[in-house]
């Protein structure tokens, strides 16, 4: 037997990423006081240096630790999403947490854990180092969505997640169990050939995969498995909903394309109609149920619900066009979401946070320039031309045509629809509706920074989306 030592360069970002993770630490351990705003910092810094790194590896394949961890350009794609997701979440988060008085160094040392453990799942290459990324990434998201102590529903959110989190990982560790059983190896490339070579697919296999998809539809917030998002998204801190909505959602929708593409592409058959389900169950519920909504934050946590049920119109695909229209649409949402949550962090008053949708009343007069990035938020996310999320939508139907899927494309346009009316709502009532009491304070430079960037990317993204397209595809490539 070989002994010799793995070669780390492709997990390289991962390894940094823990031991600055100890260290922010072991210094905010030590520096008794005030470390918090230093410890964040660094943080942010660091996940800057990290993405850099990510990006410097673009073109090339390597697998490392046996084959258990895969470094491709699908994984540095995806990556590079969740680092500029997680960094932007830092920095809105700073001026909520002092206004708070929840500002604990823990905070970014939490956020730069799951942040590991969602840079391990991207890369995962077997059911363990898979299953190792996907609990170091929940554990760390159990306590962020409980991080206010004292909040009652911060503490119920808290609890929800963890109680139906740990049911969604037995179930994926049992569909993880019987695929091993069945195929005799938990590697994604052995599973493949396994399936490849057998005449017909095993019973057992497929109890395995629906078993699977069932664990990986709960980390993506897709129906039946959503119960959890609107709850959470409430009841966690604002900043905390704000990372939900945005890295652990790319994390899991590219742990679920590598899953079906991988192991289980050649028996695209036998997965098909279960995503195909649950991706029109999503849309549907996603459109109808937020209608009812009068708190912001739960209308974006059943809008999150219908935007995977988009996404998911391109794993269901299962082609090159498919998994490249997921990836531009989850890079849109990204944007989208940042933009949004930092409206969402400017909505407070003298008596503390507001959120619900009514005292967004007359933003347009009150505070012009926060409505405009809201308004053109609202506007991508309803999928309305040239904004970024129409381009988005685009790329997903076309996807689902070309691979005929028909019905599935005409669903996704019709709770387009749909949608399109509670995100106008939000812009009516800035602009129509008579001026509520304004808002405390003003945003802040990070947080303007962060707001400027994400309405340009939202609103401009039709002029040049060459670079972000040819990444997608050459990510998707890869895992074909």
């Amino acid at each position: 037997m070989n002994h010799s030592i793995p070669s780390l360069l492709p997990a390289l970002p991962e390894i940094l990423l823990a031991i600055g993770a100890m260290l922010l630490l072991m210094l905010g351990a030590y520096r008794k006081t005030n470390s918090a705003g230093l410890v964040s910092g660094l943080a942010v810094i660091l996940l800057a240096v990290l993405l850099v790194l990510t990006l410097t590896h673009s073109g090339e394949t390597a697998a490392t630790f046996g084959g258990m961890f895969i470094l491709d350009p699908f994984a540095v794609f995806m990556k590079s999403l969740i680092l500029i997701g997680a960094g932007a979440s830092l920095v809105m988060s700073r001026s909520f947490l002092k206004m708070q008085q929840m500002d604990r160094f823990e905070f970014p040392v939490l956020v730069l854990l799951s942040v590991l453990g969602m840079m391990i799942m991207v890369s995962a290459s077997n059911l363990i180092s898979l299953y190792v990324g996907l609990e170091m990434q929940s554990l760390s998201l159990y306590v962020l969505a409980a991080f206010s102590r004292d909040s009652v529903r911060s503490t119920e959110a808290g609890l929800k997640y963890f109680v139906l989190g740990a049911l969604s990982s037995g179930l994926l560790l049992y569909g993880a169990s019987l695929t091993y059983g069945f195929t005799g190896t938990t590697a994604f490339d052995g599973i493949a050939a396994a399936l490849t070579v057998a005449d017909q697919v095993s019973i057992g296999v497929v109890f395995g995969i629906v078993f699977i998809l069932a664990g990986l539809a709960f980390k993506v917030a897709a129906v039946p498995f959503h119960m959890w998002t609107p709850d959470v998204y409430e009841g966690a801190p604002t900043p905390v909903t704000a990372f939900f909505a945005v890295a652990p959602k790319v994390a899991a929708v590219a742990l679920l394309v590598r899953v079906m593409m991988q192991p289980f592409g050649v028996v695209i058959g036998e997965w098909q109609q279960i995503i195909v389900f649950i991706s029109i169950a999503s849309m549907i519920l996603g459109a109808f149920a937020a209608i009812a909504q009068t708190n912001i934050k739960r209308l974006m946590a059943y809008s999150s619900i219908g935007h995977v049920g988009y996404a998911l119109i391109g794993v269901a695909a299962g082609t090159v066009d498919g998994i490249q229209s997921v990836l531009i649409y989850m890079a849109v949402y990204v944007a989208m979401s940042i933009g949004t949550f930092v409206v969402i962090l400017a909505m407070r008053r003298k008596e503390g946070m507001v959120e619900d949708i009514a005292d967004l009343s007359g933003l347009g007069r009150t505070r012009p320039g926060l409505a405009l990035a809201m308004a053109i938020m609202m506007l991508s996310l309803a999928g309305i031309p040239p904004m970024a999320g129409f381009i988005g939508k685009l790329y997903v139907f076309m996807a689902g045509l070309h691979a005929g899927l028909v019905g599935l494309a005409i669903v996704g346009v019709l709770t387009s629809v749909v949608g399109a009316y509670y995100y106008l709502r939000v812009i009516k009532v800035m602009y129509f509706d008579e001026p509520a009491v304004e808002f405390e304070g003003p945003l802040g430079r990070g947080m303007g920074v962060i707001l400027v960037l994400s309405s340009l990317v939202t609103l401009l993204f039709f002029v040049w989306p060459g670079p972000l397209v040819a990444g997608a595809e050459s990510a998707a490539a890869a895992l074909f």
